[in-house]
């Protein structure tokens, strides 16, 4: 059961991962402002594209900066484990002890 659900989960997945749907990402007076200004030789329209690759990479340098401190605080060096040489029980005791 557990593999079938696997399965038609997975077909899913990759019917849907297959369909495309063309989209336009930009409203129509900003696309037309965008084309204009590139046509008449102004950097508007560079200067649009600029901002939204400063938007759309600023939520990734945030998530690898918290990843990377993250990282830092618990990583540990030379971990020194005083393990027992006693057996223990299922219930996590040592033998003798009730």
């Amino acid at each position: 059961m557990r593999v079938l659900r696997y399965c038609g989960f997975l077909v899913v997945f990759m019917l849907l991962s297959s369909i495309s749907i063309p989209a336009q990402a930009q409203c129509a007076m900003c696309s037309a402002n965008a084309e204009n200004s590139v046509k008449n030789g102004n950097t508007q329209g560079r200067g649009l594209n600029d901002g939204i690759l400063y938007l759309l990479a600023a939520p990734y340098i945030a998530v690898a900066a918290i990843g990377f401190l993250w990282y830092k605080k618990y990583r540990k060096r030379n971990i020194r484990m005083n393990i027992k040489d006693e057996k223990l029980k299922p219930n996590g005791r040592p033998d003798g002890h009730v």
